[in-house]
Formats: C-alpha cells, structure tokens, sequence
C-alpha cells in the first residue's frame, strides 16, 4: 500500500506492519494554527526501511512523534488520523495502551542522545530501567543483558562503561548508547531521527553499517528520519520527501534517485556534496526558504521558491495538486505535466547534478 490522496483513505485491517493514513498534527497558537504535519500517509514492513527527508520544519521529527504517541500531554495539539502497527490503532487508543508499546514494539532514537538521556542516571541504569518495564527479570540478569547490548553496538568495555553517566561519553559513543536502549526489548519498529547529525563522517558511517546490521538481526521494520539524502541512499528501500507538512514525492530509493519527478527534490539532490564532481563545482542551493506553517502560501506550497511555476500558467499559485501516481511505485504532487517534469530532468538537472554549476 502506497499514499495517495487521489482515492479515499483504505478501511479494514491494514495488511503492512505499519500503516499510516491520513496522519494530521494540528497545534493551535496564539498567532494561528500550527499545520506541522497535514495529512500524510506511508506504510513500512518488517525488514523494510523508509526513509523521510526534508529540510527543518517539514513536518518529518512531529510524524514520528505522532506514532510513538509522544505528542500527547505537550500542551495543546490536535491529531487525527490512522496509525496502525501490527493491527492495532494507535490514535484512538489510550496513552496507556500506547506506553505499553513504546520500548517493547516500537522505539524511537532521538535526534540529540545527550538531551534524550537523562544526566542524573548512568547509561546502564537507563538501559535496566527500560528493560524491566517490559520484562520481569532481576537487576542482574536486566544489567548483563545492558552489558551485552552495549557491547553489542560496539561500545568497548561494556562491563565498565554501563556505570559511566551520558556526560562521559563521546557523541558517537552516546548516540550507540541510545541505540542500545531502543533496541534493548527487541522492538519490531524503530524510528531513527537525524541518527547521525553532529558526527563526523567516519562516525556516521559507523552508525549507519551499526542500524543495517541491526535491522538484518532483528528484522525490524526502520524508518529514518532526516535531511541528509546520502544517509536515505545507504539505508533505504523507500523514501518519502515531506515539504510543508505535506508528501511532495513518494517512491523507491531507485525511483528517487534515478527519476526523481519534483522540483524540490531535484533541489536537495543538487545540494548534496558529491566525491565526484570537480574541486571546482558548486552545489546547486534551492533558492527562498521553507514557508511559515502558520500561513502557508496558496495553491503549491513550494510555488514561490518553485524556478518552473510560471509553466503552470497560475495553477500553482491557487490550486494545491495532488499526490498522484506516474508508476507503480512512484507518487509526485506537482502541477507540471509527467512529460515536461521527465524533459527537465534528463535535459536540465541531471547534467548540472552530474557536473555542477561552473564557478
């Protein structure tokens, strides 16, 4: 199952782990209401990994939080929608019944494992208390099973870094900890969030091989959450580009990669350094910023940083279009004909991506 806005949301038992449908997370403000995430829908099997990019304020870190039910009791804020994992609906379900669920069937690793963990208890005493909360074992047996995990995500002497507080950690080794947690019950769903931001790359790449591996072990079904287009193409079966709150382009990694279809999208791959263009070459920026969530343009919301919108003849500016299907496994929202959007790109973008603008 695909999103799309062309039909009606599907009814009945979902048949993928997890199936999102129609997710909208509305937070009312003084100045206006909030539309961070309005109306998405995705689906992520076991085994699978789906990765959702964008650029900050896209709606991409709320998505998560809606699953895990961690929007709940943050002051006011309106979810409605469908999540269900495993056959269970989750928005309509009790904050009890979903804390049940959270660390056993689902986990999350945030974005900043320092702020995430709590300073006044060491790494191992958070890893035992996540533990017995789902399964009822001793504080031996849940602080060996702390040991292995730690050592399990490659942290070296596990046995005496369990007692060491968050503090005393290196951001890579922190980020594993966290990783260790999330994972400590076995959870058939993981949510990375920016996994890798603020490591340097050698680190990065650590983390990444860490998750694949992981995944395989435990065939869990992974979505990564991100800004960073080189972390989606290691990982990914699927990616979901979220502009606005909104899915802009929807598809497989090769879909995304090969054919991509929206304009924004040709603007995050043109901004991503690449190994083999000239020293010389410089990334292709996408112009204007990400529109407020409060007053968001009309029509497209990517219509006023759009460089092709006058092929519209107007419609971007007064018509918001839908997510539509150009192939079986490809979804696009976008006002300009499938066979202009294909010219575009074989005779415009992939040339500047394959050699970069002159300096």
């Amino acid at each position: 199952m695909t999103p799309n806005e062309s039909t009606p949301t599907a009814v009945g038992t979902p048949t993928a782990f997890l199936d999102v449908r129609d997710l909208r997370v509305h937070f009312p403000t003084d100045d206006g209401l909030v539309r961070a995430v309005d109306g998405v829908s995705f689906t992520v099997d076991r085994g699978e990994t789906l990765g959702i990019v964008g650029e900050s304020g896209s709606g991409k870190s709320v998505t998560s939080l809606a699953i895990m039910g961690l929007n709940r009791g943050r002051g006011p804020v309106h979810t409605s929608g469908e999540v269900w994992l495993d056959g269970e609906e989750l928005i309509g379900a009790s904050a009890e019944s979903v804390r049940r669920l959270r660390g056993k069937k689902m986990a999350m690793i945030f974005q900043d494992p320092l702020t995430a963990m709590h300073p006044h208890y060491t790494v191992g005493h958070q890893i035992i208390e996540a533990y017995r909360i789902h399964n009822p074992v001793s504080k031996a047996v849940a602080r060996k099973h702390a040991i292995d995990m730690l050592g399990r995500v490659g942290i070296p002497r596990p046995e005496r870094r369990v007692d060491d507080y968050p503090h005393q950690f290196s951001g890579g080794m922190r980020q594993r900890a966290m990783i260790a947690m999330a994972l400590s019950c076995d959870p058939e769903l993981l949510i990375a969030d920016e996994p890798t931001t603020a490591l340097d790359v050698t680190v990065q790449a650590q983390i990444l091989d860490l998750m694949r591996n992981l995944q395989e072990e435990f065939n869990s079904a992974l979505i990564i959450i991100t800004h960073d287009l080189g972390v989606v193409a290691e990982l990914a079966d699927r990616i979901m580009v979220m502009y606005a709150g909104r899915c802009i382009e929807y598809g497989t990694a090769v879909d995304v990669f090969e054919r991509p279809e929206h304009p924004y999208t040709w603007g995050l791959l043109g901004s991503v350094p690449r190994l083999d263009r000239a020293t010389t070459a410089r990334l292709i920026p996408i112009q204007g910023t990400p529109p407020s969530l409060i007053q968001l343009p009309s029509g497209c919301s990517f219509h006023p940083r759009c460089p092709y919108e006058p092929r519209t003849n107007g419609r971007s500016r007064t018509q918001m279009p839908e997510l539509v299907a150009v192939s079986g496994t490809h979804q696009v929202r976008c006002h300009l004909p499938v066979a202009e959007r294909r010219s575009i790109w074989e005779k415009e973008i992939r040339a500047k991506l394959a050699g970069g603008e002159a300096s």
